[in-house]
């Protein structure tokens, strides 16, 4: 037998439940052991062997693991059918249900010292933080999951360093979340430890940080790897992550049919699954997707069914991230009075803290607006804004076309050494992104 309890808590055990059913020590003895060797186990002076465990559970009524361990007969079993239910929950539900769920599965494994439910119910906990915008909660829910997990090995703890990274890279700390991810696929790799899940998990979550940095070379990289890696990986939701992730990157080499093919890929095999948060995620890139390639039409479709399904979901800070979007398409599509009354009601919704290059997104947008209605101070004063924002997170290629911008409207009022400042403060953001902000890449894993 493997786990069990301490022999005195073993012993108060067996002597509680021998009063409760109202045995003599001699009745739960007969007819293989002695009054005295009860006595003797009851008084915490001997370590039961497993067959006088089975012998006394048999008496008693109860599971041999209930016995030795305190915890009722399928306990472990009944707890991973309820984190099975909270993730399905999470997937098609309600993130505060989930939350809920997942708060009473941590409570029960917490009182029968179950790590691994811990474990995962502290995951669970994080995801739902995610999803609702609560990026301070999230990272401490991922934090506590890998205290528990600190010693098992490196794939088993990428789930929470995964959480961790993403929730400091929708703060808008953004080279701290490329930190870690690479860190943790550097060792993975060097370490040969080839989890074909692990390895997707972290590639498919560096893949957006890489290019909000600037650094597309890296992106195209981690896209070619979980690629490669995708059919070694079982978790339909983890291989659609990846196919929406991969996209970005397509995106960004002009490759517009093959990103929109990646996405329709990873939309059915979210709605085979159901999986609401996601797929509306899918509606949102395709929405980009087609606002990069002219379609604004279908672009504003797209982006409007992703803010609806968010919005029914109460995913707050993914729901202030599409209306940004969907604010640049109505703007382009001439409407610009609706574009500005979207980004204002999400701008309360969007810090430097939560939601940061969505939020100099804004920003930017707005000042264009307002530039386009000669509203000139108004104009540089949200390009300030925006310039702020971005510098903090340093979103490299971002920060370079914000300059740009800035610098025109400078060069236009007749600052023309206040132009030439922002112009160069551009160009040295495009010099060779993602290799002056960041270290060596990751080691490459083992394909």
């Amino acid at each position: 037998m493997g786990e069990r309890d301490e022999p005195e808590v073993i012993g108060r055990r067996v002597q509680r439940l021998r009063g409760q059913r109202g045995l003599t020590q001699r009745q739960l003895a007969e007819p293989t052991y002695t009054p005295a060797y009860i006595s003797t186990l009851e008084a915490g002076r001997v370590r039961p062997s497993d067959a006088a465990l089975r012998h006394i559970a048999d008496r008693l009524g109860v599971a041999v693991e209930e016995l030795a361990t305190g915890r009722p007969a399928r306990l472990v079993t009944d707890l991973r059918l309820r984190l099975t239910e909270a993730q399905r929950t999470l997937a098609t539900g309600e993130a505060d249900d989930a939350r809920e769920q997942y708060a009473a599965l941590l409570a029960e494994a917490e009182a029968h010292d179950l790590d691994e439910v811990r474990a995962t119910a502290l995951l669970g906990l994080g995801d739902c933080a995610l999803e609702t915008g609560d990026l301070i909660d999230a990272r401490r829910h991922f934090e506590q999951a890998e205290q528990i997990l600190a010693g098992e090995p490196l794939p088993a703890r990428a789930p929470a360093l995964r959480g961790r990274a993403v929730s400091h890279y929708l703060a808008g700390e953004l080279r701290y979340a490329v930190y870690l991810l690479e860190s943790t696929l550097d060792e993975l790799n060097r370490g040969g430890l080839h989890d074909p899940e692990a390895l997707l998990l972290l590639y498919t979550a560096i893949i957006g940080p890489y290019m909000d940095l600037g650094a597309h070379a890296r992106a195209a990289q981690a896209a070619e790897f979980a690629l490669a890696l995708a059919p070694s990986v079982a978790d339909p939701a983890l291989v659609a992550r990846m196919h929406r992730s991969v996209a970005r990157t397509l995106l960004a080499e002009g490759r517009l049919a093959e990103a929109d093919t990646s996405l329709a890929k990873a939309a059915e095999l979210y709605r085979q699954q159901q999986i609401r948060t996601e797929l509306a995620n899918c509606h949102w890139m395709r929405g980009y997707v087609y606002a990069q390639g002219g379609r604004l039409e279908e672009a504003e479709r797209e982006l409007r069914e992703a803010l609806a399904m968010l919005t029914a979901k109460r995913a707050s800070l993914y729901t202030s991230q599409v209306t940004v979007e969907l604010a640049d398409v109505l703007h382009r599509r001439g409407r610009s009075a609706e574009a500005a009354e979207l980004l204002h009601g999400v701008l309360d919704d969007l810090t430097s803290e939560r939601g940061a290059v969505h939020a100099a997104a804004a920003h930017r947008l707005l000042g264009i607006i307002a530039e386009d209605a000669r509203e000139t101070e108004t104009a540089e004063e949200h390009y300030v804004r925006a310039l702020s924002l971005l510098e903090r997170a340093g979103a490299a290629g971002d920060l370079a076309d914000l300059c740009r911008l800035l610098g025109d409207l400078l060069r236009r009022t007749g600052r023309v050494e206040a132009a030439l400042d922002a112009y160069r403060t551009g160009l040295g953001h495009r010099t060779a992104p993602g290799t002056t902000t960041l270290g060596p890449a990751p080691a490459q894993p083992p394909l």
